[in-house]
């Protein structure tokens, strides 16, 4: 791939959080805090976004919706939506320095590109609150990107818009979005590099649409796993993903060709 001058990451998911369950397990304690459990299959579907944009999301959905009526006796208003994510942003604060380990071949893969003159920049749906625990919790276990960018940096325009990558570009001083790659594990992600107008690689085994741990994802057999790939490869080929892979170390192929 010639010309290419950087690599943006997501974070949970993508490098670090191996299933991406720190955000899950929040979502999932500050809505029962109201009454109501969602399903893992409501959580993870507008996962990548922004959190506050992720709790109205789920609010909005039908089910939920209902649930907030019948326990309320009317809609959810604004005033909820902050209400909630309140919860879950607490609970998140109290968990993410046990979500920050590289997800397996970060470490060595990010050398590599290096290696080859590539910047590495990153996006994240975290807050930059959320970002002050997991930023150096990460380098302490190893990665340490060049630079990073949550929604708080872009006037919380955070994804699907484009803001983040932008940012990212402007601080990496890179020369075109023909030069840049953005890897993410999420609906989001792709849409976010979509509408940047990069390069959007979705990637498979540890990602928040796979919704697996390592060691769930390990105990399954050779087909099982397969299935669960394709189901995944599935999903981020339909939200537009130019590429898909399993894992970061597929990122060096697609570069190298």
């Amino acid at each position: 791939m010639k010309n290419l001058e950087a690599v943006i990451f997501d974070w949970a998911g993508t490098t670090v959080d191996y299933g991406c369950f720190a955000p899950v397990q929040a979502f999932v304690e500050a809505f029962k805090e109201f009454g109501i459990t969602p399903t893992i299959e409501e959580v993870r579907e507008p996962m990548g976004m922004l959190k506050h944009d992720h709790i109205e999301t789920m609010l909005k959905m039908p089910r939920i919706r209902e649930e907030w009526k019948k326990i309320y006796g009317n809609d959810w208003t604004d005033k909820d939506v902050d209400a909630v994510y309140e919860k879950s942003e607490s609970g998140i604060l109290k968990i993410l320095n046990q979500f920050a380990d590289p997800k397996p071949y970060v470490l060595e893969t990010i050398e590599e590109l290096r290696g080859m003159g590539l910047k590495i920049g990153s996006s994240t749906g975290y807050t930059d609150e959320m970002m002050d625990i997991v930023v150096p919790k990460a380098e302490e276990n190893g990665y340490k990107p060049d630079c990073w960018f949550s929604a708080d940096a872009v006037g919380g325009y955070g994804r699907p818009y484009p803001y983040m990558i932008f940012k990212n570009m402007q601080e990496l001083n890179l020369s075109s979005v023909d030069a840049v790659i953005k890897v993410g594990d999420t609906v989001s992600d792709i849409k976010e590099g979509k509408n940047a107008g990069v390069i959007s690689i979705g990637i498979v085994e540890g990602s928040s649409v796979m919704a697996l741990s390592k060691e769930d994802f390990d105990a399954l057999s050779k087909e099982e796993q397969e299935t669960k790939r394709q189901e995944t490869r599935k999903v981020l080929k339909e939200a537009g993903a130019d590429y898909v892979i399993d894992d970061i170390r597929g990122l060096l192929e697609i570069i190298k060709n």
